[in-house]
């Protein structure tokens, strides 16, 4: 069996630090320093706009001297880490914070052109190839009374906003390695939680596959997995009991079927054969009718015993009476109960006693429960059947004086096809199903059937049935 789950895991895990990484390195790396640009060189307009209405302004209508300026604007350079220009329409610098000495400088801005900052009022460009990297400039104008007499121009490196950026990047990326190992907890929590239990599942289903149902899934955890198991684990005793069952069953059906069938076939063949001369043939042909009709009977509750188990048994629910049913069920038995000198005591609750059940089905239990006390009842002895009412049910009774049920085989007579020793000398044309077949039926109306007995004193069945609600 090939385990591809947990790579499976492994990889996910694998692959989202992965991603995480491509999506900081790119996509959130972009945001950061997108936001950066833009709010530095908001920054930058703010101090070049306070230059060119302070400073600037001043030194064009001449109330301060280009000295003067250049010592606050140095000052101010230094502390934004930035060059600051002044430079008039034409694009002659005349005052650079980066120049260490005091004159006008006469240097002039080829092709400087103002427009060519477009709509907004910073670009990043090497300023007309005045620097040798990429440098982020701001202007403002310079305006006294009302008439443009040159700019303010602030140029700080892109290189400082790229490290400020990586900067954020690198914490950042050390948040993914904390959210990486998070995750890898997490896995190693899922791993115990999760995957080992699943492997624990899937071996064990793999186990009940092969047939072997004595394996069990060790999980003891109080959740969906746990129960999963536990509901594995009962199944796999099921199906261990039904196999066994089913062992038993077939054996148990072997076994009766191969004994008339043996004796059949030999009684036929010494026939064949002119072993039994033809004076002792009806005595024989008696024998092999009688085995057949074992057969017969065998098969018969087979077929009924399998109706009841395959939970689809259909039940005619009618109002009848109890007493009336035992009474004509009795009769029934008047011949073979005055071969055995046997008697009946009917103990019946009133006259009529109706009772909500399926009456074909309720007889066929009164007729086994009867026929079973019958075979194990003592010459000049007598069955009592009794109805009683008690908390709107019905107990019906069949109680006999026979040979009785040993304590250790008491649980084991619903069982199908078993005999208990004692029966086994008596019972030689039982086949072992009809206290089967009378539990299913009882079972199928959701009552009750009970077996009370004492070895050497005789046995007592007691069932219920529901009153009928128009009694």
């Amino acid at each position: 069996m090939k385990h591809r789950l947990y790579p499976k895991l492994l990889a996910g895990y694998i692959l989202y630090g992965l991603i995480g990484f491509i999506i900081i390195a790119t996509f959130t790396y972009h945001l950061m320093y997108d936001f950066i640009e833009k709010r530095e060189a908001s920054s930058l307009y703010r101090e070049s706009a306070q230059i060119s209405s302070s400073y600037a302004a001043n030194y064009f209508s001449r109330s301060m001297t280009l000295e003067e300026i250049q010592t606050q604007l140095k000052t101010l350079s230094s502390y934004l880490s930035a060059e600051i220009w002044i430079v008039d329409p034409k694009g002659t610098i005349i005052l650079n914070t980066s120049d260490s000495d005091l004159f006008e400088s006469d240097e002039t801005i080829p092709g400087f052109d103002v427009t060519d900052f477009g709509n907004r009022y910073y670009r990043i460009s090497t300023f007309y190839d005045h620097f040798s990297a990429d440098t982020l400039s701001v202007f403002s104008p310079i305006t006294v009374n009302y008439k443009v007499r040159g700019y303010v121009i602030i140029h700080k490196p892109v290189s400082s906003l790229v490290s400020f950026a990586n900067g954020l990047a690198s914490i950042s990326y050390q948040t993914l390695v904390l959210l990486f190992l998070a995750a890898f907890v997490v896995l190693i929590l899922f791993t115990y939680v999760v995957y080992i239990p699943i492997r624990k599942i899937t071996k064990g289903a793999a186990q009940y596959a092969a047939g072997n149902f004595d394996a069990r899934i060790d999980i003891r955890s109080n959740d969906e997995i746990g129960y999963l198991a536990a509901s594995l684990n009962y199944m796999a005793n099921e199906l261990h009991t039904l196999e066994e069952d089913q062992r038993k069953f077939v054996s148990n059906v072997s076994h009766d079927f191969r004994s008339p069938l043996t004796s059949i076939k030999g009684y036929v063949e010494a026939i064949q054969d002119g072993t039994i001369p033809p004076e002792m043939q009806d005595k024989y042909l008696g024998i092999i009718l009688f085995e057949t009709e074992r057969l017969n009977k065998l098969t018969k509750s087979l077929l009924e015993l399998n109706k009841y188990g395959s939970h689809g048994i259909m039940l005619d629910i009618t109002d009848f009476d109890i007493n009336y049913t035992i009474r004509m069920t009795v009769q029934t038995f008047e011949g073979i109960c005055k071969e055995k000198r046997i008697s009946f005591d009917l103990i019946l609750t009133g006259e009529k006693l109706y009772v909500s059940a399926d009456m074909s089905k309720i007889q066929q239990v009164l007729y086994n429960l009867i026929d079973n006390a019958i075979k194990f009842s003592r010459t000049d002895s007598a069955i009592t059947v009794e109805t009683t009412e008690k908390n709107e049910r019905i107990f019906v009774s069949v109680k006999d004086s026979g040979i009785g049920i040993p304590k250790d085989s008491i649980n084991k007579i619903w069982e199908r096809f078993y005999k208990t020793d004692l029966s086994r000398g008596k019972d030689k044309k039982g086949t072992g199903l009809g206290l089967s077949i009378v539990k299913e039926i009882i079972q199928a109306h959701s009552e009750n059937i009970n077996c009370i007995s004492t070895e050497g004193v005789g046995t007592e069945f007691i069932f219920t049935l529901p009153l009928a609600k128009d009694q």
